[in-house]
């Protein structure tokens, strides 16, 4: 089974992704930690290296097309990342978490160990250059939620009641 689980900053991907590869004994494959570990390799805040990547095109191409190959080579994996739905075309289940801007502050903000502010600030800098690098590489409006089978709010459950959601989609989809 291959499933994409996708969001914006601080919806909840990378923890539900982390239960949900561990009931299941999946493969993760991460956008999120790839882009984090190439921001850090150039000593990069993730701002910063999101400014880079609008301007740099390889940076996004390589994070979505090691994604897609390896969902092409490989069975039994979740795929989390922004795009993950839109460019693992052979995925079984595709989901997408929603949140409220100010849910996803506070959840970053706290997991980063900075002011509400500053999370508030980053987030909304990081989600524009996102939007604008998606729909000039891509032509893909990151709001469109066409491509999902699955959009769960991720701010009406704790991190173990969206994971239970989809575990039953997973369930359900494999009968």
């Amino acid at each position: 089974m291959i499933i994409t689980l996708s969001g914006l900053p601080g919806s909840g991907t990378t923890t539900i992704a982390k239960i949900v590869v561990s009931r299941f004994k999946l493969r993760l494959v991460s956008a999120g930690d790839t882009f984090r570990m190439m921001a850090a390799e150039r000593n990069m805040t993730l701002s910063e290296f999101g400014k880079l990547a609008e301007s740099d095109v390889e940076i996004d191409r390589a994070i979505d097309q090691r994604q897609a190959q390896i969902a092409k080579d490989e069975d039994d994996i979740l795929v989390e990342g922004r795009l993950s739905g839109w460019m693992v075309k052979n995925a079984d289940l595709k989901i997408w978490l929603k949140s409220p801007i100010e849910v996803r502050c506070k959840r970053i903000a706290k997991r980063d160990g900075i002011p509400l502010e500053r999370a508030m600030r980053e987030t909304k800098e990081r989600g524009e250059g996102e939007a604008r690098r998606y729909l000039k590489h891509y032509g893909i409006n990151i709001n469109d939620l066409e491509p999902y089978d699955l959009i769960i709010d991720s701010s009406k459950w704790d991190g173990n009641g969206v994971a239970e959601i989809i575990c039953s989609a997973i369930r359900l989809s494999t009968k």
